[in-house]
């Protein structure tokens, strides 16, 4: 399946000074197109007006235009989230009331209509679920009361079952989906196992990670036993969110970037690859999307893991990326968070930039980090306005 559609160079629209993009003529439209990538591609699919936007782009059909949502789009920069939270101050109460997680997820689809409504949640949310203690501090973040650092520690771990341990997440998504309905895809995400376990060894985050890199270079069986059973865990809570009305799902390997490529081999990789294989064996047609920031080094190994989408962060060149992750798989990002700070103007252009350099088709727009406290929120919906606004 192409990822670019192009006549010869690596996109197949032009970029003018205003925010949208002019269509070019599409004079080879009965003959097979070149992917910027290499080799020829079949023409895309008809888009199916019934589905979402996001999932049409994802699948390889012919969108008008990438879809486009912002990670972190529901939190603190937004005045209605500060609001909310001087009459909830509890992180862990807005993410496991179904009424706040709803009301929280809809702020911003209310204000800027992105094409991606995700859960406000948090990727330690199964914790408790698994007979790990944790909180998230204000100003400190993940606190995880009793790290786990040996084989003991490990077996208390226990399996997780969302039906049981998270029903407000199912109960939410399924509202979610009613709400949106189908003019957005309901988004649904969760932890990967290596970013998991360096939480709840580490007791909350790191800058050098050395408890977990001690774990796994001292005693490898024991953490091994432990990604398991996330990996288990995450299988089961995946296939529950889309069971429940999400329409893709994404992985966050934060702390993934933090091992060397071999040790990623290890610690990493083939439990991701477990986790969307099992997925794909219950729920073949659900996108999956894995984010790792810093994953330039990566990016190939990222692919193999099967999923349908790889995020890239902004440290990587889009058009690099395009390159190195080949033709049959999808790309999400990737405009600096630090962009928003700065002039409209500015915005536009690096909007601009990052489209072109993705090429037409298989590419979510997005930014390739979560959106950075104090951003305003003026910029955030300038930048929809920009987005919505691209024609290929």
């Amino acid at each position: 399946m192409s990822c670019i559609h192009s006549y010869g160079s690596i996109a197949s629209f032009s970029v003018p000074s205003s925010p949208s993009f002019t269509r070019r003529s599409r004079c080879a439209s009965k003959s097979k197109l070149l992917c910027a990538l290499g080799g020829s591609v079949a023409e895309p699919k008809v888009t199916s007006v019934a589905e979402p936007l996001l999932l049409n782009a994802v699948r390889g059909d012919d969108v008008e235009r990438p879809p486009v949502w912002l990670m972190r789009q529901a939190g603190r920069y937004m005045k209605s989230y500060q609001t909310l939270c001087e009459r909830y101050p509890s992180f862990r109460e807005r993410s496991e009331n179904v009424d706040l997680i709803v009301e929280i997820s809809l702020q911003p689809w209310k204000v800027f209509k992105p094409d991606g409504v995700i859960l406000f949640s948090d990727i330690l949310t199964p914790l408790s679920g698994m007979n790990i203690p944790f909180d998230i501090v204000k100003g400190r973040g993940p606190v995880i009361f009793d790290p786990l650092h040996t084989a003991e520690d490990v077996d208390q771990v226990r399996e997780f079952v969302p039906q049981e341990s998270v029903p407000y997440v199912g109960e939410a998504l399924t509202i979610l989906r009613k709400e949106v309905d189908n003019q957005a895809a309901v988004l649904g995400f969760v932890g990967a196992p290596f970013t998991l376990a360096s939480y709840v060894v580490e007791g909350g985050s790191s800058k050098h990670f050395t408890k977990i890199k001690r774990l796994a270079f001292s005693q490898p069986k024991v953490l091994h036993a432990l990604l398991q059973k996330f990996t288990t865990s995450m299988t089961k809570y995946i296939r529950y969110q889309a069971d429940s009305g999400a329409q893709a799902v994404q992985i966050f390997d934060s702390w993934a970037t933090e091992l060397s490529p071999v040790d990623f081999e290890e610690f990493s990789l083939p439990y991701l690859k477990q986790i969307v294989d099992g997925v794909k064996e219950t729920h073949p047609d659900l996108p999956l999307i894995l984010y790792a920031s810093g994953s330039g080094g990566l990016l190939e190994r990222l692919a193999l893991t099967g999923v349908d989408v790889v995020s890239l962060d902004w440290t990587v060149d889009m058009a690099e990326g395009r390159r190195r992750l080949g033709p049959n798989i999808a790309v999400q990002g990737n405009v600096d968070p630090g962009v928003l700070f700065g002039s409209k103007e500015f915005i536009t252009s690096r909007i601009n930039d990052t489209v072109t350099k993705a090429g037409r088709g298989r590419h979510i727009l997005n930014l390739g980090h979560g959106i950075v406290v104090g951003t305003p929120e003026e910029n955030v919906a300038h930048f929809f306005e920009v987005a919505k606004g691209i024609r290929y």
